[in-house]
């Protein structure tokens, strides 16, 4: 189930209903009979009930992300290489939070990140898929007469309770209420349809499994909610309007027309991020062409089945979503590595990586997830760790113009033939961009630590905007110190460091043998620090932030005594150590600055209750 309330969609879905509504008018004025068939009150109880519909689910979809979103991340974070628990999680979380898009949106997140490979991730969708049929199972309910009870009751809940999950739940029970009404609605108001003449004609011609195909995915294409279009079939269904094989391949269309959220959001995405996209895609497709052949003895096994178990028409078709989707997870679990193979060979990754990529773009900020709070906070969470990962490849970057000197090395006296070997083996180029030098992606990624630090300020606070809970309220302040934080890292690297590189040319001399191994010794110390500040947003791991913490006094009592050690050279007058004194100093106190910062950024991370993270 995808759910996107859009502009664009707003647009589709006015000009699906105007065109819907011509058709309904075309039709009463086709067979004369207007008297006893109202158009007009026809296509608003149509339209009004198909509105209610979405927004109940909207309703109970973003009380269930609000309830247990923060949950889910952490419980899709621990997806194994077991296919079977990655097919079981997924289905659990899109039970959970009742959006298969949410849950495909987190999956990219972590593929990018890391934390699991795209492999692992073919399981999830498939869980993700099964998941989505359980909104069509409740459908089937036949609780519209406690519709408006409903209604009152989650809106009291609302209204009068002060505890968070409290208001969560009313918020669900609201929406379920809300989504029954809408159902009551539609069935209501295509009641006479059911000896209409002309209605009947057309819907006949869905027999057509190719026709009823066409139409499942475009409309849900259009309202970008496959329960919504499994609702209106179990409407028609209900009045006896369309057969149990007529049905069956709008659900098929429905599957399909699903995924086109997922593809739009995927462009402009990273390539890990397409691939998720595409294997959703083609999962359906490939499991539409497969089933699509066998639609009428498909539809022998539902009507089976249901007579079996007393099944009326509506849980037929909610079956047969069910079962669809179950089929289709069984059936690709076995081969997802083979269809991951494929999937890479149809997105291979890029040979070289375009300098765009360091450009002025986010990788994880999705605007549409900020109605589910819980989800965007995670985005902006991984978006904070590549920040991280950021820092430091400026920070391992920024050392080597100090330890290596073209012409002191030719100074040394070595041969000109050892001399320009050495020379040759100096790292010129930046390590991940060769078309840059060094202090070129310095400069670049200065600058994107600036533009990330702005979007992450204002994605948060339009999640903020949204209405959120107190715990999260406190993590987004929290993420957005940290945020400014590794800013003023980035600011440290570029506008402290650089600028001593030139003045340590200026010297014309090296360092000492010991002041330089005391230099790249801390230089290491340092990276560490901000390496576990990446693991510890990427892991939402509290242990990779008191390690942090526990470093800080430790690596602050090192450089107190690589000072002294380097004032002692300068005593016994080191020639080396006196002359390259103010730049030794400088960046060693500028070494010393970041590990201050990351200790901060760390207890800010576990103090303000990160992701549920008990304060120390």
């Amino acid at each position: 189930m995808e759910i996107k309330f859009k502009n664009v969609n707003r647009l589709l879905c006015l000009t699906a209903g105007f065109s819907i509504f011509l058709t309904a008018r075309a039709l009463c004025a086709e067979s004369g009979s207007d008297a006893a068939l109202s158009w007009k009150f026809l296509v608003f109880g149509l339209f009004g009930g198909l509105a209610l519909f979405l927004y109940g689910i909207e309703k109970m979809s973003s009380g269930m992300q609000r309830s247990a979103g923060n949950k889910m991340r952490v419980i899709l974070a621990a997806v194994t290489k077991s296919r079977i628990v990655g097919l079981a999680i997924g289905a659990f979380i899109t039970m959970a939070i009742q959006s298969s898009s949410a849950t495909t949106v987190m999956l990219v997140s972590f593929v990018q990140a890391g934390l699991i490979s795209f492999v692992q991730s073919l399981g999830v969708i498939l869980g993700a898929d099964i998941g989505t049929t359980i909104t069509a199972q409740l459908i089937a309910f036949k609780v519209t007469d406690y519709a408006l009870l409903m209604i009152a009751v989650g809106f009291g809940m609302q209204l009068t309770a002060k505890k968070e999950n409290v208001k969560n739940l009313g918020a669900m029970i609201f929406g379920f209420g809300i989504l029954f009404y809408g159902m009551k609605l539609m069935s209501d108001a295509m009641h006479p349809l059911r000896t209409h003449a002309g209605f009947i004609d057309m819907m006949l011609g869905l027999e057509n499994p190719l026709l009823g195909l066409l139409l499942g995915t475009v409309f849900t294409a259009i309202i970008q909610s496959s329960a919504a279009t499994i609702g209106v079939v179990i409407v028609v269904a209900q009045q006896d309007l369309i057969s149990l094989e007529a049905a069956i391949p709008i659900i098929f269309g429905a599957n399909i027309g699903t995924c086109i959220t997922a593809g739009l959001a995927s462009i402009g995405t990273s390539r890990e991020a397409k691939r998720v996209a595409l294997a959703h895609v083609l999962f359906k497709i490939a499991g539409v062409v497969i089933f699509i052949f066998w639609v009428p003895a498909f539809s022998k096994f539902i009507q089976h089945l249901g007579e079996r178990f007393d099944a009326d028409i509506a849980r037929q078709v909610a079956n047969a979503h069910a079962i669809f989707n179950i089929g289709l997870a069984l059936l690709f679990l076995p081969f997802v590595s083979f269809f991951a193979h494929f999937i890479q060979k149809i997105l291979p990754d890029k040979s070289r990586k375009a300098i765009s990529e360091i450009l002025h773009r986010t990788w994880f900020l999705d605007e549409s997830s900020i109605a589910s709070p819980a989800l965007a906070i995670d985005l902006a969470r991984r978006e904070i760790s590549r920040m991280a990962r950021i820092l430091n490849r400026m920070l391992r970057g920024i050392i080597i113009p100090f330890m290596s000197d073209e012409n002191l090395i030719r100074k040394e006296g070595l041969t000109k033939e050892e001399a320009e070997l050495l020379i040759k083996e100096i790292p010129t180029r930046d390590e991940y961009f060769p078309q840059l030098t060094l202090l070129e992606a310095i400069d670049i990624r200065e600058e994107r630590m600036d533009f990330l630090d702005e979007k992450i300020s204002e994605f948060l606070f339009k999640i903020i905007r949204q209405g959120v809970s107190e715990e999260q309220a406190n993590e987004i302040y929290s993420m957005i110190s940290i945020s400014h934080d590794m800013e003023s890292i980035g600011d440290l690297i570029h506008r402290n460091m650089v600028p001593l590189i030139e003045k340590k040319k200026l010297l014309d001399i090296d360092f000492s043998e010991e002041g330089k191994e005391e230099l790249l010794i801390y230089h290491e110390k340092v990276c560490r620090q901000i390496q576990l500040l990446r693991e510890a947003f990427a892991e939402i791991d509290p242990g990779k932030a008191r390690e942090i913490m526990a470093g800080e006094r430790k690596y602050l009592d090192l450089e107190e005594q690589y000072r002294i050690n380097h004032l002692e050279r300068i005593r016994r007058e080191y020639h080396e150590s006196v002359q390259t004194h103010e730049v030794h100093m400088e960046l060693m106190n500028l070494f010393k600055q970041i590990v201050v910062f990351s200790s901060n950024i760390a207890k800010t991370f576990l103090v303000k209750g990160q992701t549920g993270i008990p304060a120390v």
